[in-house]
């Protein structure tokens, strides 16, 4: 059912994070924080730099659609302009 040892031993546990964090003084605490911002960091601009690649790749053959059918892609977009504009107007 509940088992009271395990709790004991979360909270034992929290108990010395709660105390260490406390003892910890204020350029100790920068720090970390710093040290753990900057490994987060990293993944992250990864991430933003691959995504950018993705966009580039991306508007390049938008330009080559667009390109190839200009007039196809004008009314595309005036009536793209035209829906929106009726359903912003309604509201």
């Amino acid at each position: 059912m509940f088992k009271s040892g395990g709790l004991g031993e979360e909270l034992q546990a929290l108990k010395s994070e709660a105390s260490r964090l406390l003892n910890m003084h204020a350029d100790d605490m920068l720090e970390a924080a710093n040290s753990r911002s900057e490994a987060l960091a990293e993944p992250i601009k990864a991430a933003l730099r691959e995504l950018g690649e993705t966009l580039s790749e991306e508007e390049e053959h938008v330009e080559r659609l667009i390109a190839a059918r200009p007039i196809a892609a004008l009314a595309s977009a005036f009536a793209l302009g035209v829906a929106i504009g009726f359903m912003l107007r309604r509201h």
